[in-house]
Order: C-alpha cells, then sequence, then structure tokens
C-alpha cells in the first residue's frame, strides 16, 4: 500500500472544489450550529486497502470504506452502543439462539433496487463459502452460526448456514450456542450485505465504480489504486436527509510527516496517525486539533511457531526472554509519546468488562526483566559466543520502523541479539505473514466489537489470524467454554496467563488513537473506543 502518485497541493485543493457539493447555509437542527456551505471531508491514510468488498476487507481503513457504502443489520452510535440499521429491530428466542431480524422496507440499493433479507443471506454464505476465500470466514464461526464451522471446513455446502430469509424484510439466524454479544457482532462490516444481482452479473469487477451497487449513504464514484479513493452521497439512502457530508475524500500517504504537512497546508482534514514522537509538541501548536483518545487495539510481535520455522521460535525460555527484554515504558513515553500504554497482556483494560490480570511480568522493574531474561537466554545456550541471530518483519511505515529499530537495540543490549529489519508494502506484508514468511512480524489487531472474546480468541487455533499458529489445547478449551458463561472473566484471566506464560506473541502497546482533526469537522466519535466512525455522523461547521 504504498503510495506511487501524490496529488499536487493545487490538484487536490481543485479536486474537492470541484466534486464537492454546495449546500444550503443552515444550522444543524440538534446543536444548532451554524454550517459551512461546502460539506466535504479529505482525509489520509498510510495504506491502499486489500479490498473494499464487505466478503473480503479486513483492514481498519477498508472497514471505514466499507461501512460508508454499505450498511449492516446494525450501527453504531458515537458512543459504540449498537443502533438500529438496514434492521430496526429484532427478537430473541427464549433460548437465546435464534434472532430474528426485522429490515426496514425503505432500504434500496444505489441502483433502486430493494435491500431484501435475502440480500443478507447470500453475504453471509458468500463469507462462509471457502471458494471465495474470505479472510473473515472465521467471524461466521464466532458469531456460533449454525453450520458455519462444517462450510468452512468444506464438509458442508453454503446453503446449509443458519440464516434464512422467511420474507423480504425478515431474516432469521440461528446459533448453535447463546451469545450476549451477538447484536454487537453483526456492527461488524463481515456481516453486511451485497447486492447479489451484481456480484453474480459482474463477478470480481461488481466493486469497481462503473459496476458499484451499495447501500451504504455513499456510493463509489472513483478508485484510483494507491493514490485517491472518492464517494458521494447517495440519493437512495434510506436516512439521507440526515447526512451532511456530500463527498469524501480518501488520500493514500504512506509518509506521516508529508500527511502532516498537507493537513497543516488545509488539504487534509484528518490524518490517519501522526509522525512519531511529535504529538506532545502538535498539541501544543494545535490543542484543539491534535487528538489522542483510547482505542481498542493492541499492537505485538508474533513469534513463527509452524513446523519448519528455526528452533529458538520453538523455545519458550527464547520467547520469554525476547519479551522482557523490551522495555515497554520507552516506546510509549520515548518513541511514540501519544498517551498508548504498555501492554504485558493482549486484551487492553479498555476492554468492556474486562478486569487486567496481573501477569509475573508486570509486576517487575525493567531491571528485574532484563535479568530475568538474561538468565533464559543463557540457559537456552545463547550469549556472546552464540548469539541469536533473527529478523523482524513489519509493513513500511516510519512508526512500525521506529518501534523495530528501538526493539532490535534493547535486545542487543540486554540480550547480544543480532536483529536485521526487513519491511514490505502493506498487501505483500500482509501474504507474507498470513503464510508464514517470517521469524518475527509486527502486527495490531483492533477489536471487531467490545468484548475481551474478540482479542482472545485470536489465540484460539483455528482462529484465521492466529498469525503465529499457537496451538494450545487448554486455551481451545476455555474458549469455547467461556462463549456459554454467564461471566467468562476466570476464563478470559487463565488464557492471559497461559499467553503470557507461553509467550505465542509479544504485546508491546494498547493504542491510542492519535491523529489531526480540522476544528471544523465534527461529530467524531472520541467516546467509541472501537473509533469506528461514518461519514454520515460527520458535518463541517462555518468558519
Amino acid at each position: 500500500m504504498k503510495l506511487k502518485n501524490l496529488l499536487t497541493a493545487t490538484t487536490a485543493a481543485g479536486l474537492v472544489l470541484a466534486a464537492g457539493v454546495a449546500m444550503a447555509a443552515g444550522t444543524h437542527p440538534e446543536t444548532g450550529e451554524a454550517l459551512a456551505d461546502v460539506q466535504t471531508f479529505v482525509y489520509a491514510t498510510i495504506d491502499e486497502s486489500p479490498s473494499i468488498d464487505p466478503g473480503l476487507v479486513e483492514d481498519v481503513e477498508g472497514s471505514a470504506v466499507v461501512r460508508d457504502l454499505f450498511e449492516g443489520l446494525m450501527n453504531q452510535d458515537r458512543e459504540g452502543n449498537p443502533i438500529p440499521g438496514v434492521a430496526t429491530s429484532y427478537d430473541v428466542s427464549d433460548d437465546k439462539l435464534t434472532y430474528t431480524f426485522h429490515l426496514r422496507p425503505e432500504a434500496m440499493w444505489s441502483d433502486g433496487t430493494p435491500v431484501k433479507a435475502s440480500d443478507f443471506v447470500f453475504a453471509w454464505q458468500r463469507v462462509a463459502n471457502p471458494e471465495t476465500a474470505s479472510p473473515y470466514a472465521w467471524y461466521m464461526e464466532l458469531m456460533s452460526v449454525a453450520g458455519a464451522a462444517e462450510i468452512i471446513a468444506g464438509e458442508a455446502t453454503p446453503d446449509t448456514l443458519g440464516v434464512a430469509a422467511t420474507d423480504d424484510h425478515t431474516l432469521v439466524v440461528t446459533l448453535t450456542q447463546p451469545l450476549p454479544y451477538f447484536p454487537e457482532m453483526v456492527t461488524h462490516t463481515t456481516t453486511f450485505p451485497v447486492p447479489q444481482h451484481v456480484v453474480e452479473a459482474k463477478g470480481a469487477e461488481w466493486i469497481q465504480p462503473e459496476n458499484f451497487v451499495g447501500n451504504g449513504a455513499y456510493v463509489l464514484t472513483e478508485h484510483v489504486q494507491q493514490e485517491r479513493l472518492v464517494r458521494a452521497k447517495s440519493d437512495t439512502y434510506w436516512d439521507k436527509d440526515n447526512v451532511y457530508i456530500t463527498e469524501v475524500t480518501r488520500l493514500v500517504i504512506n509518509d506521516e510527516n508529508q500527511a502532516l504537512t498537507r493537513w497543516q497546508a488545509g488539504e487534509v482534514d484528518k490524518t490517519e496517525t501522526l509522525p512519531t514522537g511529535q504529538y506532545g509538541a502538535l498539541s501544543a501548536e494545535y490543542p484543539t486539533e491534535a487528538i489522542s483518545v483510547p482505542e481498542l487495539c493492541t499492537y505485538y510481535y508474533n513469534f513463527n511457531l509452524r513446523d519448519g520455522s528455526p528452533e529458538w521460535e520453538h523455545d519458550v525460555r527464547v520467547r520469554q526472554a525476547l519479551s522482557l527484554a523490551v522495555d515497554r515504558d520507552i516506546i510509549v513515553n520515548n518513541v511514540l509519546g501519544a498517551g498508548q500504554i504498555a501492554a504485558y497482556t493482549f486484551t487492553p483494560g479498555a476492554t468492556a468488562g474486562f478486569e487486567v490480570p496481573e501477569v509475573p511480568a508486570a509486576t517487575m522493574t525493567q531491571e528485574e526483566r532484563n535479568a530475568k531474561a538474561q538468565a533464559l537466554m543463557a540457559e537456552a545456550g545463547y550469549g556472546a559466543d552464540n548469539p541469536l541471530k533473527l529478523e523482524i518483519l513489519y509493513n513500511t511505515s516510519e512508526a512500525h520502523k521506529s518501534i523495530a529499530i528501538a526493539v532490535s537495540q534493547m535486545w542487543k543490549q540486554t540480550l547480544g541479539v543480532e536483529a536485521t529489519m526487513g519491511n514490505m508494502e502493506w498487501q505483500t506484508f500482509l501474504e507474507a505473514r498470513g503464510n508464514g514468511s517470517f521469524e518475527i512480524s509486527r502486527a495490531g489487531w483492533c477489536g471487531d466489537y467490545n468484548e475481551a472474546s474478540t482479542f482472545l480468541d485470536l489465540m484460539a487455533s483455528g482462529s484465521g489470524y492466529n498469525d503465529s499458529k499457537f496451538n494450545n489445547a487448554r486455551v481451545d478449551e476455555l474458549l469455547a467454554s467461556a462463549k456459554t458463561m454467564e461471566d467468562p472473566s476466570a476464563n478470559y484471566t487463565e488464557i492471559e496467563h497461559i499467553v503470557s506464560e507461553e509467550m505465542p506473541v509479544i504485546p508491546i502497546y494498547h493504542y491510542a488513537a492519535a491523529f489531526m482533526l480540522n476544528d471544523a469537522v465534527k461529530g467524531w466519535p472520541l467516546d467509541n473506543v472501537q473509533q469506528t466512525w461514518y461519514s454520515r455522523q460527520l458535518y463541517k461547521v462555518a468558519e
């Protein structure tokens, strides 16, 4: 996802002015604020997304695009609570195994055809179907949708999935076990509908601007890979009268410093992130526009525990030593400095209902951690005469590079480890990490819903995003039983302790969403720890 061709400042500004639709001056009906005449929103992201097809999307920024172009059963409000989307309401059976969603009859596809319950059935079956090769197919199984596991394993046909349209506006979902957070799970883009009549007619090209049909608040009007993606307000969206932003432009700028420069020039309303270590200075200079809020994400390093990976990776003493020698306080305070939190557990403390367990490493001083790390490495047979050599793989980004440099220096100084670094463009990196072509790889996971299982399920042996290929029968057992428990906190605590002991991953920090946001843009969901945003919730105020 490296940027190949950047727009010049003049061209970018011209595009915004030429394509922007002027709105009549007025005031916001809820806040009373004076609205800007031109309601356009331009934001920067570091990388291009591998896909914006709801059945194939897997990255955070791609999901933001999908939430504009499509709408699922449920949305989130600015605090992260589930609210009606295409579904106006739902009923739950007494045994909590059947959810019946009632769809709004006014929901339309952008080609003027009605959105039907069968579109959801088609979309969900398409995700579960192994032929689709959806990177999020496992999410259907995670939701406990009946038949999902068998379909994904190739043991049953997609039409056996526990989802049915009893009529055009009634969708019935059957679960294998009760999930109290199931309504939150259907705010996820993987569960969004797709237009069967277009997908079947156009094939893989259905998501191109010239073929695009969606049911969201926006339609896709332009997509230049590695450069920009433009979406315009839809005339067929059921709630179009409450949509203020008329055009949204995503620019791919894979240099945080360049993105900041363009924000300062007024060409960009929001940056994806900030240059490493600059939040303090930017906050002083732009106190109302430099933003840092907790975000439900964890930054971590994967070990590769596959058969055939280097022998040292399978030595738990080495994995523990490498984790202990990472001085997380230096990383969050000196390298990043934008409100991130040192992580010793995989699940962030901001997760609803989750109490962070006291794992041993978190109670030690860094000096104590280093001493133990040195003893473990010596016990494993590594030292000055036999230094461990390894490679850290990350996707191209100055922030990832800065962290990798800091970690490699810590390992060198404390343990004598000789670490090299490799970086790849986003799509290539995802493929390498997914197929195990790495020794240590960076990763970041953001909660798909606000419950601890969205993180800990990555430790399950069958998880689609268990990139380390960690396999622990006790963890699998605890995760399975947690799904039917009224209070699974004891299971989650035990899993965190197992992960802390086995160390298949190195949790480094829990995120803060740190970015620059134009003061004129209002409605950003700062109180939603998932940072799930919709352009239709935004508006611009007059200067």
